[in-house]
């Protein structure tokens, strides 16, 4: 299997299939418009704009799985997007990444990039700690922990890294770059 493999429906109802990407350096991201990461959608508008006209894109997953952070309808979830951060990277219907009904695209993710802890300094502890005591001994499982994990994956479609909801956009564009 390969990342090609899989596809998804736009968050305005199209199906989208991920070989369509074949070529790009992609950044793979689950969101939610009411996280307190939620402020990364500016990096990552940022780094679409920067690098798209180089073979990179942005697509973002919005999920509602962690603490109600993406409520209302794809409508609601694509115009708070565009309006607030100003988005223009493709976004997917809502979907969840986590769990036994985790989308196919995020269970294969996962099943490549492994978790790896959230990262270090001060804000990632913190962050951590949060997490130990949502997830308990689940909390070194690979899935998906939060909002705005982000995946890098190179033009071949091979995940080459994992990033976790502390890593801010600006600090992925020198892997990008390197893929680019």
């Amino acid at each position: 299997m390969s990342i090609y493999d899989y596809k998804y429906t736009s968050i305005e109802g199209k199906p989208v299939a991920l070989d369509d990407y074949k070529g790009k350096v992609l950044l793979v991201v689950n969101t939610a418009t009411k996280c307190g990461f939620a402020g990364q959608f500016d990096g990552l508008e940022k780094l679409y704009k920067e690098y798209g006209d180089k073979g990179f894109s942005v697509i973002g997953f919005p999920s509602n799985q962690f603490m109600d952070q993406e409520p209302g309808e794809n409508s609601d979830v694509a115009q708070t997007c565009k309006i607030r951060w100003g988005v223009t990277f493709p976004l997917s219907e809502k979907i969840e990444v986590r769990g036994e009904s985790a989308d196919p695209i995020f269970s294969y993710l996962t099943a490549q990039k492994p978790f790896e802890g959230v990262g270090k300094g001060l804000k990632a502890k913190a962050f951590e700690m949060t997490l130990r005591a949502k997830y308990g001994k689940d909390y070194s499982d690979d899935q998906i922990k939060w909002n705005f994990t982000k995946f890098l994956i190179d033009r071949e479609g091979n995940v080459v890294k994992r990033y976790e909801s502390p890593v801010v956009p600006e600090d992925i564009s020198g892997d990008i770059e390197k893929l680019l």
